[in-house]
């Protein structure tokens, strides 16, 4: 089979990330081999996400920017496949289509493992469009095959989905219900990864420590349980998880960040804003208070744990003392990373109608303001980081030659002058300089036991 190529524009969250490789998985037994650039591209595909501000807009952005490739790769007597993924497809369907006549296909984030019976039957017939924005009974994952190698660090999704309807968000409507993936899958998946040479494994959910799943004997197992079970397969150095609701932090996942050495000391907590009256319009389902004894019971299991999170800022009806009482949290935790936002309503959700839409400029206003709080608590971390050693895993090479690059228990990205071989290994970097958004080491030893032992 001749090799044929497939160009995927990944926005968003890292589930679209995870989403990309399988796409890119189920394209492969057709002879579909991924490409950098879309110019050429037999299939284009946009895997979308709609949490962003504009992101329908930033779509047909890029749709029109595909036009004269689509119509340059016809000039030459080949035909550009055009396919939209993910939410916008899900939240857009057939508008896309019809506001962009170049769209062959349009897929929601649940149907993507129908992605090469989509492409046959837009090849075969002359002038054939899909569109499948379904929620199917059987899960996806049933019908996906084990991913590709991914490298170092991999992601694998165990649950999607979210039941919990902040007044903000449209994932329940373009994710869906909530799905927890059955133990068996996650495992086999996870045991594949690391074979084929991943050494630090992310778990992934839109409210992945909410999975309950089942077990080989029928019952269910708690996220705590998984984790403890996952740090269990030999050749697996380091597990992580995201994104987390604090509603979902139980008691047994508070003790597996104490009894499991690999969970890495970093969490990310969303809490989006400091006040009570603006959790409760968002329907967070927690107040100030819980999400604060919620950060010390993990800090009292794990000292070392360090914390980021997600702001909102000028959700509608918020007053300036509310925004200043957000403020104030981001200063008494100090969360060592942060994303935060400007409130943008999205259409079919309830805070889109809300009462008190808050002027864009106050919005701007604010979020420069909590940005600096933000900005000064991570510069002070990784100040603070300067002269420690740490466990530091090479994911990538550098921009120099001779550096690799590679991410510390609490997420910094990290350089350093290392061998090629090193690449894939867990290594003692002492830290000797801080950089924008970035730390700079030197390697002190090899602590990764695959390399120790050559």
């Amino acid at each position: 089979m001749n090799d044929k190529t497939v160009f995927i524009k990944t926005y968003g969250c890292q589930m679209n990330v995870y989403d990309t490789m399988r796409m890119k998985d189920v394209l492969a037994p057709l002879g579909y081999v991924a490409v950098e650039a879309p110019a050429g591209a037999d299939l284009v595909i946009l895997n979308t996400c709609h949490i962003r501000e504009k992101a329908a807009e930033k779509v047909y952005s890029d749709l029109g920017r595909l036009r004269p490739l689509h119509q340059a790769k016809a000039d030459a007597g080949g035909r550009m496949i055009v396919a939209v993924a993910g939410c916008v497809a899900q939240a857009e369907g057939e508008a896309l289509r019809r506001r962009m006549p170049i769209v062959d296909i349009i897929l929601g984030p649940q149907t993507y493992h129908r992605l090469p019976e989509m492409v046959t039957r837009v090849l075969r017939e002359a002038g054939h469009t899909e569109c499948d924005t379904t929620f199917p009974v059987d899960p996806k994952f049933d019908h996906l095959p084990l991913p590709g190698g991914e490298g170092p660090s991999a992601f694998l999704a165990i649950q999607e989905g979210c039941d919990r309807f902040c007044t903000y968000c449209v994932v329940p409507y373009t994710r869906g219900a909530e799905y927890a993936r059955p133990v068996v899958s996650i495992l086999e998946e996870a045991r594949h990864l690391v074979a084929a040479g991943a050494r630090e494994i992310t778990l992934l959910g839109q409210n992945v420590n909410a999975w309950a799943g089942e077990a080989p004997d029928g019952r269910t197992w708690s996220f705590g349980r998984l984790l403890r079970d996952m740090a269990e397969i030999p050749g697996l150095g380091r597990l992580r998880y995201t994104t987390s609701h604090p509603r979902s932090v139980d008691a047994d996942l508070v003790a597996a960040h104490r009894d499991v050495p690999i969970l890495m000391p970093f969490l990310h907590l969303p809490i989006q804003s400091g006040s009570n009256r603006i959790l409760h319009a968002m329907n967070r389902g927690h107040v100030v208070a819980e999400y604060l004894n919620t950060v010390a019971a993990l800090k009292a299991a794990r000292p070392d744990m360090m914390l980021s999170s997600d702001f909102i800022v000028g959700f509608p009806g918020e007053t300036e003392a509310e925004f200043q009482e957000t403020l104030d949290l981001a200063k008494a935790v100090g969360f060592v990373q942060a994303f935060s936002f400007k409130y943008s309503p999205r259409p079919g959700t309830p805070a889109a109608i809300m009462p008190g839409q808050i002027d864009d400029a106050v919005k701007v206003e604010r979020l420069a303001r909590l940005q600096v709080v933000l900005a000064e608590s991570q510069a002070a971390f990784n100040a603070a980081c300067v002269g420690q050693v740490m466990p530091v895993l090479f994911e990538r090479h550098g921009r120099y030659a001779g550096q690799l690059v590679g991410r510390s228990p609490t997420m910094q990205g990290v350089f350093a002058k290392a061998p090629a071989h090193f690449m894939g290994t867990i290594c003692d970097v002492r830290i000797v300089a801080v950089g924008s958004n970035s730390l700079q080491g030197v390697v002190d030893g090899v602590t990764d036991e695959r390399k120790a032992a050559e």
